[in-house]
């Protein structure tokens, strides 16, 4: 007799990121937003890979610290997304210029998006890493300027959106389109399965 796969409910989520509830949604997961705050300074000779795994599995471990026992009974997801244009991390902008700074380097580059993935479970902790190749088309001026009026900059790792407006510059990508949006589904899924929680 086959043992039947568990789909839970709900689960919490470490992120503000409304991108991440509707991925979520899309392997018929509901969360719980508790958000974790920490430092997401890079740290001295640090490479994106170990950065962005860094970052998601502190946030995991941020976020199990403030539940009580009984929301320990739930799993908790964490994730970390960050653009990588010659070795250099490009972050949220701070500002509107420096988004106009970072989306000038991107315009007419080969850049990688990298995003880890963190499940905390039975006081365990498991990262998974997605990298995605992505190749943007040369922007005017005046594109930069229209896509920072937008707004859809803003809390974006390298001050573009791919499902947004940013979507139409980009030519080719190479890995998980779901990843570039900030969580990728193969990976997390893959995860999620291999643990019993989902059955997709």
């Amino acid at each position: 007799m086959s043992q039947k796969i568990y789909v839970l409910p709900t689960i919490y989520l470490a992120s503000r990121s409304p991108r991440r509830v509707e991925l979520l949604q899309q392997l018929g997961l509901t969360c719980k937003i508790l958000p974790a705050d920490i430092d997401e300074t890079q740290l001295q000779n640090e490479s994106p890979e170990n950065y962005v795994t860094r970052l998601a599995r502190q946030k995991v471990e941020a976020c199990v610290v403030g539940l009580t026992s009984e929301q320990r009974e739930y799993l908790v997801l964490a994730a970390d997304t960050t653009v990588v244009l010659a070795g250099k991390i490009l972050g949220k902008p701070e500002n509107d210029a420096d988004a106009l700074a970072m989306l000038q380097a991107l315009s007419g580059s080969i850049h990688h998006v990298y995003t880890a993935v963190a499940l905390a479970f039975s006081n365990t902790i498991e990262v998974v890493l997605s990298t995605t190749m992505v190749e943007m088309m040369v922007l005017t001026k005046l594109q930069i300027d229209a896509y920072i009026a937008s707004g859809q900059h803003q809390d974006k790792a390298g001050s573009y959106g791919i499902q947004g407006l940013a979507g139409a510059w980009i030519k080719r990508i190479e890995g998980s389109y779901s990843g570039v949006m900030g969580l990728p589904l193969y990976e997390t899924a893959a995860l999620l399965r291999k643990h019993g929680i989902v059955s997709l």
